[in-house]
């Protein structure tokens, strides 16, 4: 029997510790005798044709690096029913037997599109800083913006206690509200604003209602962005609304995607990609590799993408007594 190629690529926004789970998908297929190709700029690279045999020496000294060896990019192309063509037939042409696809929401669904249009057996790996992902506890990624987060944060609030200032800082995310939340917490923020609680109720006049400030000299709310409600929203909405106040923003980007990767985004990294390749040797095929109470799980293509994961309530209420 003809020894099996796996193509690795990273697709979508680039996430602190894919590099190490390019590592440990590539080590680990190749100790249980499989063969690695590594596929370069995610499904774009997949259909031009930019692929290269892996070998361990191919990942070594990459865990520690962030981004993304692979490089990575959003395919248009590959949206499209003749794209998908073209990349199946790159895949023949390599010899490539099976996807494993590190990224997030849009490369997920973007595999199991693929798998249900040509039978190829695809593994996804949750790749992404939002957390979005249903079915896993934690993404790749996740953990180091965490931290990067609350450094900024940290530093923000040198300079709101110095001018007495109120500061929104604005979050990635996308449409969860992971980040927002937990690094508020983290950071010793007053307030999240998170789009889960959007429709809930006027989450600024709740933070006003319960007392700006009180004994405090300055506040530090964080925001997830959004392109109608993000932080310059907010920060106008305060000024206009709350005389009185000396307001400022602080829209954090793409520093939060930068960076070596924590030990827990290395170690996560690594356990799923180890992961990935006992569910191929398993015959699992069109899954993503999670973690659920630190046991690594696989969860169907359809379950990770299908919408919200759920955010736990009391951490807002952690959040909530301990801004006082």
């Amino acid at each position: 029997m003809d020894t099996k190629t796996i193509g690795i690529l990273t697709s979508g926004g680039d996430a602190p510790g894919m590099n190490a789970a390019i590592r440990a998908v590539t080590r680990s297929a190749i100790y249980n005798g499989f063969k690695v190709a590594g596929i370069y700029r995610g499904f774009e690279g997949l259909i031009s044709g930019e692929i290269k045999p892996f070998t361990t020496e191919s990942v070594s000294n990459i865990i520690n690096r962030g981004g993304t060896i692979l490089r990575t990019a959003r395919s248009a192309e590959f949206t499209t029913t003749e794209g998908r063509r073209r990349a199946y037939e790159q895949m023949q042409a390599h010899h490539i037997d099976i996807l494993c696809v590190i990224g997030g929401n849009g490369s997920l669904t973007g595999a199991k599109i693929f798998a249900e249009e040509y039978g190829v057996p695809c593994i996804g790996l949750p790749g992404t800083i939002d957390n979005d992902l249903d079915g896993t506890d934690f993404t790749i990624g996740y953990d180091t913006t965490l931290n990067t987060i609350m450094q900024c944060v940290d530093k923000i609030r040198d300079t709101a206690t110095s001018h007495e200032r109120i500061f929104f800082v604005e979050v990635m995310g996308r449409d969860a509200g992971f980040l927002a939340q937990n690094s508020a917490i983290a950071a010793g923020a007053e307030a999240a604003i998170i789009p889960e609680e959007q429709t809930n109720f006027d989450q600024l006049e709740h933070y006003v209602g319960r007392g700006i400030r009180k004994s405090k000299n300055s506040s530090i709310v964080i925001v997830s962005e959004s392109p109608k409600c993000g932080a310059m929203h907010y920060a106008k909405r305060m000024q206009k609304e709350y005389d009185g106040y000396d307001v400022r923003v602080s829209i954090l980007g793409h520093l939060q995607r930068g960076g070596s990767p924590s030990a827990r985004d290395r170690i996560l990294a690594s356990r799923l990609g180890v992961g990935a390749i006992q569910a191929i040797k398993e015959g699992q095929r069109n899954v993503m590799i999670g973690v659920k109470n630190n046991e690594i799980v696989y969860v169907p293509f359809s379950r990770a993408i299908q919408g919200k994961k759920r955010m736990d309530p009391d951490l807002m209420t952690v959040l909530d007594e301990l801004s006082i």
